[in-house]
């Protein structure tokens, strides 16, 4: 039997329940609807870390953040680390990346927490040397000759994209100056077209770009991938092809006519808006105090307590990127057709983290596992030969796609990698998969006014999600069975649950201590 094709999406920041195969009416995604009715979707797929270099490094090595190393974004995915792009293209596949990659760092500002910069190990350093750091629009911009070391991570053909909204670098910002001789008069908020009375806009948070919808960096990467795509057609091997999106992201920037696709005031809040909340954590008490003190900074990436409006207006805008990328998803799978691929590759759609789009009355992200943040989607659509539709209410995770895509090539994960295949689930061979996940996040700042840097793990089971905070006497335990919105915090009430779960999670992360390498020698 022939080996499939490969097609993955990634989108940045995306919700599971912000796109229609997961039975939102408002957003109108009709691209990745049709792959969730001829596949299996996924309703409990959560994230390694709602973080997106953690979790893109996840994705890429199939193992948690405390074992890869890059427990935060500043870190780099160390080389010494096994991709399964790399075993996939040591095996005779093709491989390519098409827009955001950020396994390595964008900036070089310095880390805002001591020992929050990059860790490597020392060997890697030295058999790798001079690598690191590609990621880095400064010497995108500073060096018109600069490119990338291929393969990347085992990707062979890369077209990159660093960055958000229309402000982003890499192969982009040099194809669009090849475009337009007005490129970076197009760029920014201090371009944008005037938008009265748009608060997110006052915050730095959206702003109506002047770049074409034709030219926006969701168009450059459909077209690359789309370009990609061909090339690989006619080569007789197999591909793996990842198609990465940098949006929905803020700050929000939706190009042209969705722009204004969606409108702020058609908008509902979500139900947890006004909702009582019962022994909230203190992070959100503090984010909602500074607001209301008028304290608040929401021009970063931090989350913050936002109001009614700039709620209403950041779905809307955050819709309207949605459906800019599920129409760049619509021209890839066209081309896909096109090239008569489409029986003979497996595509795959998923995101590196959620947002928080006011549940709570918060907005982005960081520091809170709500399943606003840790809950992505993922949708499975098999070759001709292997398509079954179908849904999964199984615990799965961002580490399990690395050994899926491995078993369906036919290849065994490495040694190290946590996730599990969840083939037989997709063929439906089984409807119970992991009893239990760990979702973790390593802060780099001292946010929601506490004295030391936000350390966080979580415990989600079929029924519970609990949260331990290091160096906190509180916490959070929910039955999401009862309280699905997560409203109604049980740390202080349940002592006896909280213990249990706290021990299933004590051995939960005894699990995931790196078993790679094995010694050379028996001492």
């Amino acid at each position: 039997m022939s080996r499939p094709n490969f097609l993955l999406f990634v989108t940045d920041q995306q919700r599971a329940d912000h796109l229609g195969c997961y039975g939102n009416p408002v957003v109108a995604t009709p691209h990745v609807d049709a792959l969730a009715k001829e596949g299996c979707v996924f309703d409990e797929f959560h994230v390694a870390s709602p973080i997106c270099q953690p979790n893109r490094a996840s994705l890429m090595t199939g193992r948690m953040p405390s074992a890869h190393g890059v427990a935060m974004n500043g870190r780099e995915l160390s080389f010494g680390e096994t991709s399964f792009v790399e075993m996939l293209r040591a095996a005779g596949y093709r491989t390519g990346l098409v827009g955001k990659a950020h396994l390595q760092n964008i900036t070089t500002a310095p880390a805002p927490w001591p020992g929050a910069g990059q860790r490597l190990p020392v060997d890697a350093r030295r058999r790798f040397p001079g690598v690191y750091g590609q990621e880095v629009r400064k010497r995108w911009e500073d060096d018109p000759g600069f490119d990338l070391a291929l393969p990347y991570y085992g990707f062979e053909r890369v077209a990159l994209t660093i960055g958000h909204a229309d402000q982003q670098y890499g192969h982009w910002r040099r194809w669009l100056r090849a475009q337009t001789p007005d490129a970076e008069r197009l760029i920014g908020p201090e371009n944008a077209i005037p938008t009265p009375g748009l608060k997110l806009a006052r915050l730095r948070q959206a702003w109506r770009t002047r770049v074409p919808e034709e030219l926006y960096p969701t168009a450059y990467i459909a077209g690359r991938t789309c370009e990609l795509l061909s090339e690989f057609a006619g080569q007789g091997q197999p591909f793996f092809l990842q198609c990465s999106f940098p949006d929905p992201h803020h700050p929000f920037t939706p190009p042209g006519s969705f722009w204004d696709l969606y409108r702020p005031q058609d908008m509902d809040l979500p139900p947890s808006f006004h909702a009582r909340l019962g022994d909230p954590p203190p992070p959100v008490a503090h984010l909602r105090a500074a607001r209301d003190r008028g304290q608040a900074g929401r021009s970063g990436h931090a989350a913050f307590a936002c109001d009614e409006q700039e709620a209403r207006e950041g779905l809307a805008l955050n819709y309207g990127n949605i459906a800019c990328v599920d129409a760049a998803v619509g021209r890839v799978l066209a081309q896909l057709r096109a090239l008569g691929l489409d029986q003979d590759t497996v595509v795959l759609f998923t995101s590196d983290h959620g947002e928080l789009l006011g549940d709570r009355q918060l907005m982005l992200k960081g520091g809170l596992h709500y399943r606003a943040l840790t809950r992505v989607p993922l949708v499975w659509r098999d070759t001709a030969e292997r398509r079954r539709a179908g849904r999964s209410q199984a615990l799965a995770q961002t580490t399990d796609i690395a050994a899926t895509v491995l078993g369906r090539a036919g290849l065994a994960p490495a040694n190290g990698m946590h996730g599990r295949s969840l083939l037989d689930l997709i063929e439906g061979r089984a409807e119970r998969g992991r009893e239990r996940l760990v979702v973790e996040e390593e802060g780099q700042r001292a946010d929601f006014g506490l004295a030391r840097r936000n350390r966080l793990r979580s415990l989600l089971t079929g029924r519970h999600r609990l949260t331990i905070y290091d160096g906190q006497p509180w916490g959070e335990l929910y039955d999401l069975q009862e309280d699905p919105l997560e409203l109604s915090n049980l740390w202080r009430r349940a002592p006896a649950l909280r213990a249990e779960l706290s021990a299933q999670l004590a051995y939960a992360m005894l699990e995931l201590a790196d078993t790679s390498p094995y010694p050379e020698a028996s001492a």
